[in-house]
């Protein structure tokens, strides 16, 4: 720290010091303001100039060196000098402290902070370089923190000083002119019965409902900001325009027909998105079928000699199919053309907020709402694109059964497809960037997946990353890095299957300037708006989580704020998000597993059953997998579970249901469950918690009384 820094930095520690040491802050109370009231009043009526350059002086030293009591000299300000002159007042001296306080911050911590931090506060800088102005003005119209803590943050920032003063005068002065309002009020007050006076008890009222006004009031300037530049039709031709119709995008107008708004969605490809056609229907067609042909191998495991499953891949593929098209009348344009949806099967373009093209025709709409889902993620790994791939999408054209079976990527997609190719008879290897499979999930969830992956003949090639793919005498090779060296993987046929990527470009949206995250999904806030107020997303293409459900979840949000959010608007609620991975063993999660715990710091206790100890397991031969339940050190409240094994998607609904209604263990174990069920694995765990919560001293004196009434 240089000399002037230091300088500087003791001034500041000693006048903080003397206001702590000398106990000033008794002359910021009410009490004493109260009691000076008078002699204040007949100060300032004689010395007009004096009282109120004395009093802008103080105002702006507790603001800028961040002490307590500048809300207190608000109402004393307004008490003396009277609405319009406190307001001038306190304006001013609260924009000067401030801004001083901003300096200071600046000065002393700023280089130090960016230098040490940089690379954490980079979207920060960004943000407040592209936006910081306008994020100023909310913090000042519905402060969310301290005045005193936003201006020695912003001081950290690159906002610029003449920027940070102007934004933080407008900001404040709704703010200020209803604390000067109500210091009026106080003012007026001789004895308890002015309390309730009607004046006070509205200004009162004004400071309650002040935030929800300048929240209306942001709002408001940001629609008007943002919209500007496009004209607002007099006339629209519908209530909302929904683009894409896989979940999200189906849900979206389901209820706004529901509601009996005029909604029209638009779909270019096929209806019932990636789920019905490349991505749920077909994959859990094809996982079954696999299984199916699983369990004939282990027919001695059910009492038979010997079991045989002849078949061809190709009419198991065209099995898939099948079940795709039984499906495919829930999501058909005529279903939901029959319940009130304008169904068009086209390519839609974004014209303007209010206006959307498709097929030639330009439609007129209030609001819109994005649910384009997302596509598989190709990574640019050289000589990939030289080497005929497949993906989740294309995967299902496939008619011939692959000899050697490359799966890029260890996550669920890839997982589960690689069990299924096995079981058909594919040489499947599974190469996986990360130390080990569906690295998302606690160590022995994917520990129990892995033994029975390589039980069944699947090799997996953990910790290498891919780097090249080449063909050498005719025969593919994908060459990985692994600990330094360089391993040559031969194959017949690559799955890749490392995620996916939002399907934002193509339609308007960037043309149109609605913000595209880093992680390349579209920005969305709470409320599930873009940056264009009357612009609604909802699914994969804006996450977090890329999950049917999910979308569907989120689709509810999205319409109903997108037609009733003028009334109303709701917070979209990510609080219990369930999923499934349909592997054999099936994982079945919802909330914190052991690894997010750690990650995030939130204590829990570990409460495990074995589902081999399950009759019913044992009955159907499959008494393998365990449930595990985080819940609140000494207490029943669920944080998170997580079941591994058969049935593991449709078991960890109970948890679900109770995480979202507030049940804790001792509800699941008071709950009748069938016997016998594989739902008794949620009751005996719950059970474990029990036991190892019981009341041992209570116990104890119940093992006494027993004794007694024997006679003991």
């Amino acid at each position: 720290m240089n000399r002037n820094r230091l300088m500087m930095l003791i001034v500041l520690v000693l006048l903080i010091a003397s206001f702590f040491l000398f106990d000033l802050g008794q002359y910021f109370s009410l009490d004493y303001l109260k009691s000076q009231q008078s002699a204040l009043e007949t100060y300032r009526q004689a010395h007009p100039l004096q009282t109120a350059a004395l009093m802008f002086l103080v105002y702006v030293l507790v603001t800028a060196l961040s002490l307590p009591g500048a809300a207190v000299m608000t109402l004393a300000v307004g008490a003396i000098f009277g609405l319009f002159w406190g307001t001038v007042l306190v304006s001013f001296a609260s924009t000067l402290g401030a801004t001083l306080a901003f300096l200071i911050s600046r000065f002393l911590l700023r280089d130090m902070v960016q230098t040490r931090f940089g690379d954490k506060l980079a979207a920060i800088n960004k943000g407040i370089e592209k936006d910081g102005a306008f994020y100023l003005f909310g913090l000042r119209l519905v402060p969310l923190f301290p005045f005193f803590v936003i201006n020695l943050a912003m001081g950290l920032t690159s906002l610029k000083t003449i920027t940070f003063a102007w934004v933080s005068q407008v900001g404040m002065l709704l703010g200020t002119i209803v604390y000067v309002n109500a210091g009026t009020q106080l003012g007026k007050i001789d004895s308890l019965s002015g309390i309730l006076s009607p004046g006070l008890i509205l200004s009162f009222v004004l400071l309650g409902v002040f935030p929800l006004i300048a929240r209306k009031i942001l709002d408001g300037i940001q629609a008007r900001q943002v919209l500007k530049p496009y004209r607002k039709p007099d006339r629209f031709d519908r209530n909302l325009v929904v683009i894409g119709a896989g979940s999200g995008g189906l849900v979206s107008a389901y209820i706004a027909a529901a509601v009996k708004a005029r909604v029209t969605l638009i779909e270019k490809h096929r209806m019932g998105g990636d789920c019905l056609n490349t991505g749920c229907v077909p994959s859990k067609a094809l996982i079954r079928s696999a299984r199916f042909l699983e369990q004939t191998r282990r027919a001695k495991d059910y009492g038979f000699q010997s079991a045989e499953a002849a078949f061809d891949f190709a009419q198991v593929m065209e099995r898939v199919q099948r079940v795709v098209k039984e499906v495919e009348p829930h999501d058909s344009v005529e279903r939901y053309t029959g319940l009130g949806v304008d169904v068009i099967q086209g390519e839609a373009m974004i014209k303007s907020p209010y206006e959307v093209e498709v097929n030639g025709q330009t439609l007129t709409t209030r609001n819109i709402i994005v649910a384009t889902g997302a596509r598989p993620f190709v990574p640019p790994i050289p000589g990939l694109d030289q080497i005929p791939y497949l993906t989740s999408d294309d995967l299902w054209t496939l008619r011939d059964l692959p000899k050697r079976l490359l799966v890029l990527g260890g996550g669920p997609i890839g997982c589960e497809l690689a069990q299924c190719f096995a079981r058909f008879g594919s040489q499947v290897t599974i190469v996986e960037m990360a130390p080990r499979l569906m690295i998302r999930e606690d160590e022995d969830v994917a520990e129990l997946v892995t033994t029975r992956f390589r039980d069944e003949g699947i090799e997996i090639l953990a910790g290498h990353t891919a780097k090249s793919f080449e063909v050498v005498d005719g025969e593919k090779h994908l060459k990985a890095e692994y600990q330094g060296s360089t391993v040559s993987i031969p194959f017949d046929q690559v799955l890749v299957a490392v995620g996916r990527a939002a399907n934002t470009s193509g339609f308007g949206l960037e043309e149109l300037g609605v913000r595209i995250s880093e992680r390349r999904t579209v920005e969305a806030n709470e409320f599930l708006q873009t940056n264009f107020p009357n612009i609604y997303v909802c699914g994969d293409v804006t996450g977090p989580y890329q999950f049917t459900h999910t979308a569907a979840h989120q689709a509810w949000y999205a319409a109903v704020n997108a037609l009733f959010g003028s009334f109303r608007r709701f917070k979209v609620d990510y609080s219990v998000i369930p999923f499934a991975t349909f592997t054999d063993p099936e994982v079945g999660r919802v909330g914190l597993n052991e690894m997010e715990a750690k990650a995030r710091g939130v204590a829990y206790e570990v409460t495990s059953y074995g589902l081999d100890d399950l009759d019913r397991a044992i009955a159907d031969g499959e008494a393998y997998g365990f449930v595990k339940v985080l819940t609140v050190p000494g207490k029943d409240k669920i944080l998170g579970a997580t079941i591994v094994g058969e049935h593991a998607g449709d078991l960890i609904a109970e948890f679900v249901t109770a995480m979202r209604h507030g049940l804790g263990l001792n509800k699941i174990l008071g709950t009748i469950h069938i016997y016998p069920t594989w739902s008794e694995a949620n009751k005996f765990a719950a059970g474990n918690w029990k036991r190892a919560h019981a009341p041992e001293k209570l116990l104890q004196w119940v093992e006494r009384y027993h004794a007694w009434r024997r006679g003991g």
